[in-house]
């Protein structure tokens, strides 16, 4: 894997599965403290990863959306962090700083406007998720906001401002056309993926059940703010044996500039192979 693309963000990234165009769209970035994202003693394993971290010893992530095209019709998967930067808190053990602000910008450069988008849907409802549906929610002025059940079920203040637009989604539900929810529970109550599938070939969009691509190679390594570790755990291992299926590609959202991706083989048990 090229360093290299480890340390920097994502910029518009986009394939075909099947029938359906599929498109990362960054919003912003965020640098992740290792300690929070990764193994607790971040020194004791820094040979492991160190190729993982920028200069500044920091896990270089991306929020963003996922836009899925069939036709004329749109739905986008997660919706950034919105128009706002955060700086690094120095005393909390996971947080970094976090900035986003060019989601529309982006859907417009790949000619989705915000406002063709029919569907907004997310994995979590975390604040680097939900962003331009939360402090901008009329931004999207026709989506429904589709929520996994068990997620808004343990919704916080933070998701307020969308009740009046949010459908609920269970597991195996459709939610346009090809695209179906898959649970994924531990990082959250309701932390759901998404199955993307065309003309034998599928997609899976895992949200933050994969924070990094050293959780590929390490799924026992849960971050720190997953809710349930061990069940994080245990939904990581059989995600990524369903991405070690030849029919199967993966989008990890935080994955730096390695978002697209497929689960190889590795002497250590798998690794992520960027596209």
């Amino acid at each position: 894997m090229n360093d290299s693309r480890l340390r920097r963000p994502s910029a518009v990234r986009t394939l075909r599965v099947g029938e359906l165009k599929v498109s990362y769209v960054p919003d912003g970035a965020m640098l992740l403290k290792p300690a929070g994202s990764l193994p607790t003693d971040p020194d004791r394993h820094r040979a492991g990863y160190g190729a993982y971290l920028n200069d500044t010893r920091r896990l270089v992530a991306n929020t963003g959306g996922l836009l899925v095209e069939h036709g004329g019709r749109a739905l986008l998967i997660d919706a950034g962090f919105g128009p706002r930067a955060v700086p690094e808190e120095p005393g909390h053990p996971h947080r970094g700083a976090v900035h986003g602000g060019a989601l529309p910008g982006n859907l417009a450069l790949l000619g989705r406007p915000p406002q063709d988008i029919e569907t907004v849907a997310f994995t979590h409802l975390h604040p680097d998720h939900i962003g331009w549906a939360r402090v901008e929610p009329t931004l999207f002025t026709r989506a429904a906001f589709m929520v996994p059940k068990g997620e808004w079920d343990h919704r916080g203040p933070a998701a307020t401002a969308m009740e009046s637009r949010t459908r609920l989604v269970l597991p195996g539900e459709e939610i346009f056309p090809g695209v179906h929810a898959l649970a994924l529970p531990g990082h959250t109550a309701g932390h759901t993926g998404f199955v993307i599938a065309s003309r034998g070939t599928r997609l899976l969009a895992f949200g933050d059940a994969l924070l990094s691509p050293l959780q590929v190679r390490h799924p026992e390594w849960s971050a720190g703010h997953d809710d349930d570790p061990a069940q994080s755990e245990r939904h990581r291992r059989r995600l990524i044996a369903e991405l070690g299926r030849p029919d199967t590609l993966g989008f990890g959202i935080h994955f730096a500039d390695v978002v697209f991706g497929r689960v190889r083989p590795h002497v250590e048990g798998a690794a992520w192979q960027p596209l």
